[in-house]
């Protein structure tokens, strides 16, 4: 479902000065009946519920599978909100711009500022926690943070001295983590989060995200369609033919064993082995698909530049 963003984009999306970020950060989102059509970057489930969020701090919900949605009650910045996680129906975060952090207890319909430094003039790309204590933030130039207490503080930490990129943090079926990162880097810790190792692949560009398959095996995949896959929880990675020349963003592994792999240009990868091979496939309207998930049909829920689309199922190859 996970999957990181399209990091330059982002990067250029508010090119506001320093006084003009801090007013964004502290102002309310900005209420729209466009905003399942504007840019949405990440969804999770909060139980039934579906929850997305993206540009100008939009957070939209859905309690139907995805069929209608309505945009949250409060949400209290106006910032790219760039990922978000829950750990149950109720309580969930979200990250952003202007290295903001965001709580739900209410599976997402209002949210309270838990962190925020426009100072820093960077953003954070992707979240993960364990339960309702313990979480981390990770995101550009090798932002980091970490959380014991749910979030009522937040400690800033570094991985190494490379400040990449981080785009996307997410966890294996034994609960090993791993971060995509730039440069074909691949962050792992065995210790949830307390330490880390960088693990080397032959890739000659960035990932821009991952995902731990149910039966063990890991995904990685990024610039230019390049995929990497791991049956050893990352000591060595094989390179699978992606299909494709576009850049890949996010994944998910659905209910029925499918991994849908999604990218630029209305990309959209299946695989039905485990992710050992893949079809490529290309929508209409070559849009670009930062997040992805199942709908309650066997569809998808494709999320991007132009909102939320879903698509049946034969809409693959």
């Amino acid at each position: 479902m996970k999957r990181s963003c399209l990091v330059v984009a982002m990067l250029a999306l508010l090119a506001f000065g320093a006084g003009a970020a801090e007013r964004a950060a502290v102002e309310s989102a900005v209420a729209s009946e466009q905003a399942t059509r504007s840019l949405l970057l990440d969804v999770d489930r909060a139980g039934p519920r579906l929850v997305a969020v993206g540009h100008w701090g939009h957070v939209v919900l859905s309690d139907d599978g995805g069929k209608r949605w309505r945009q949250a009650q409060s949400v209290p910045t106006r910032v790219t909100l760039t990922a978000l996680h829950f750990v149950d129906e109720r309580e969930g975060w979200s990250v952003g711009h202007d290295a903001v952090i965001l709580h739900t207890t209410d599976g997402g319909d209002t949210w309270e500022i838990q962190h925020l430094d426009a100072g820093l003039e960077t953003s954070l790309f992707s979240l993960w926690f364990e339960n309702a204590r313990h979480g981390l933030a990770v995101g550009a130039y090798g932002l980091a943070f970490r959380t014991r207490d749910g979030g009522e503080s937040w400690e800033r930490f570094h991985l190494d001295e490379e400040e990449l990129h981080l785009n996307q943090i997410f966890a294996a079926a034994d609960g090993t983590l791993l971060i995509a990162a730039e440069r074909g880097t691949v962050y792992r810790s065995r210790d949830r989060g307390a330490s880390w190792e960088v693990l080397s692949t032959t890739s000659p560009g960035s990932f821009w995200g991952g995902l731990g398959l149910r039966a063990g095996p890991l995904l990685v995949f990024g610039n230019r369609g390049h995929l990497y896959r791991s049956e050893d929880g990352g000591d060595s990675w094989a390179v699978v033919e992606s299909g494709t020349g576009q850049s890949l963003t996010a994944a998910v592994e659905l209910e029925d064993g499918r991994i849908i792999v999604t990218g630029l240009g209305g990309s959209v990868l299946e695989s039905r082995d485990g992710g050992k091979s893949f079809r490529a496939a290309t929508l209409p309207g070559l849009r670009s698909y930062t997040a992805v998930t199942g709908d309650t049909k066997g569809g998808l829920l494709l999320f991007g530049d132009a909102g939320v689309e879903r698509v049946g199922g034969d809409a693959l190859p």
